[in-house]
């Protein structure tokens, strides 16, 4: 489980996001224009992928400092990576 300030860091950008997509999702059902919404759209999408940049960080931060040693730990960060990895 992520520490409490990334988490909390987390559920802020994720909420911010949701206000973001509400707006993307108005701006469409209005015809607005084109450049404006995919910058939103934008927006929304680097806002997602912060959000679980910094979630993935707090599980390396907490797998690395748990002091599960050997193939535990090597599982961990090995499933961290993949997820990390999904985001790029």
């Amino acid at each position: 489980m992520a520490e409490p300030e990334s988490a909390r860091a987390a559920l802020n950008r994720l909420k911010r996001a949701r206000g973001q997509l509400d707006a993307v999702i108005r701006m469409v059902e209005e015809g607005q224009d084109c450049e404006s919404t995919v910058t939103q759209l934008a927006a929304v999408s680097k806002a997602l992928d912060r959000a679980g940049f910094t979630l993935i960080s707090s599980g390396l931060r907490e797998c690395l400092a748990d002091g599960v040693d050997g193939e535990a730990k090597e599982d961990s960060l090995k499933r961290l990576e993949k997820v990390f990895l999904s985001l790029a």
